[in-house]
């Protein structure tokens, strides 16, 4: 039988009888493993087998599948392929080492355990983690957003079906992803997205929100939302468009004119140069959104460092409109202007390293749970390489795949 998911690494060290330079490598894997783990969040995940004829534990298939895409497997086939060259020592930690599981097996497994029920036993993990990495004297900020799977779309019987959606919240400051659920886009597209905004907060049960911060695209401008937040104990910053034409209306129509800039910043990166400028003014009254404390105008000024002269050589100016419920005096310009900015973090620093680093969106998964279940497992590997202090995660995916024993140092963080 397997290593039990709860079997320390001393005593498989024991019963796999290692060599000297085995067993220095165990003894590097065991001070970093310490209390309520990973192991032991994946166990709350129920196995959707049958207890007859199990050959491998779910716990081990799922610690297994963690390790291989914190080193870099974009498919069940990599994962398969990363388990069956485990060296003894390391197989005997994950709980291979006597029987190796196939891709089929794999691919069956993840494709058929409940997807939110993994979500939310990592998140319970993650938003672990996250509490003991609290921001010194600021407030936690979370952003909130959704994508969609483009792979994940696929031709039935009756037609295309649409790609999976997931909607997720993560941590602006450390990156690390809180909480993650699927969107029925089939039958409601984007809209539903809005009704999986409670539901979403209600995931994140190992942090108090109270005075913590949420940040949210102009698709969640919603008084409803607002108002759940206001009844959680949490703040809100939230962009205004085209959804919501007679506010957006009334801060365009604001004198902004007459106002001074309260926060500038400069800067120039990926061939273009950008210019940012905040104004806020304190709303006393006439501003149709509940709560609504202060309102913002945001301008970005850009212009590509490349192409000087001619119309490609312009500045390109966009304004935006924000509003949230703090006062002046509960946040500094520089604040928001960073938090307005910071909610990119969960495009760039999360769906971005999923489509480019992982080539999300070129997966061939499409089928049960597996498409949702892969695109946890990126999640919680980014996750993890984040709370381990790395800022380029191509490099810390190569750096994990060239010694098979990393991905199992990473895993035990807890």
């Amino acid at each position: 039988m397997p290593a039990s998911s709860s079997l320390s690494i001393a005593a498989v060290a024991e019963q796999v009888g290692q060599t000297g330079d085995q067993r220095a490598r165990t003894a590097l894997l065991r001070p970093v493993e310490h209390g309520p783990g990973l192991r032991e969040a994946l166990a709350g995940v129920v196995d959707p087998r049958a207890r007859r004829g199990v050959r491998h534990g779910l716990v081990v298939v799922l610690t297994a599948a963690v390790c291989a895409v914190a080193a870099g497997a974009r498919s069940f086939v990599a994962i398969a392929e990363w388990v069956a060259d485990l060296p003894a020592e390391v197989a005997a930690v994950v709980g291979t080492a006597q029987r190796c599981p196939s891709e089929s097996t794999i691919r069956r497994l993840l494709g058929a355990v409940d997807a939110d029920r993994f979500d939310a036993a990592i998140s319970r993990f993650l938003q672990r983690c996250c509490a003991r990495v609290a921001p010194a004297g600021r407030r936690r900020v979370l952003a909130i957003d959704g994508k969609t799977l483009r792979g994940s779309r696929h031709h039935a019987a009756r037609g295309e079906i649409a790609g999976q959606h997931l909607f997720a919240v993560i941590d602006q400051r450390s990156r690390v992803v809180l909480g993650q659920l699927a969107v029925d886009v089939e039958t409601e597209g984007k809209a539903s997205e809005i009704d999986q905004f409670g539901p979403l907060l209600d995931t994140i049960t190992d942090l108090d929100l109270t005075g913590v911060v949420i940040t949210a695209d102009a698709l969640h401008t919603q008084r409803a939302h607002v108002a759940d937040l206001h009844a959680r104990g949490a703040h809100w910053v939230l962009t205004v468009k085209g959804n919501q034409p007679t506010l957006r209306r009334q801060l365009a129509g604001m004198p902004w004119r007459a106002i001074t800039a309260a926060h500038r910043s400069a800067e120039t990166s990926h061939g273009r140069r950008e210019i940012r400028t905040l104004k806020i003014l304190t709303v006393a009254a006439g501003i149709a959104f509940p709560h609504a404390r202060q309102a913002m105008q945001i301008q970005r000024r850009t212009r590509p460092i490349n192409a000087r002269t001619g119309k490609h050589g312009r500045w390109r100016t966009e304004t935006v409109y924000a509003i949230t419920d703090l006062a002046a005096h509960e946040a500094r310009p520089d604040e928001l202007a960073a938090w307005i900015r910071g909610h990119w973090q969960i495009e760039n620093g999360l769906h971005w390293v999923r489509d480019v680093t992982y080539a999300e969106d070129a997966s061939q998964i499409r089928t049960g749970a597996g498409p949702q279940v892969m695109a946890s497992l990126r999640n919680l590997a980014i996750s993890l390489h984040r709370l381990a202090g790395t800022t380029n995660i191509a490099k810390a995916l190569r750096h994990h795949a060239r010694h098979p024993d990393r991905p199992l140092q990473l895993i035990m963080i807890s």
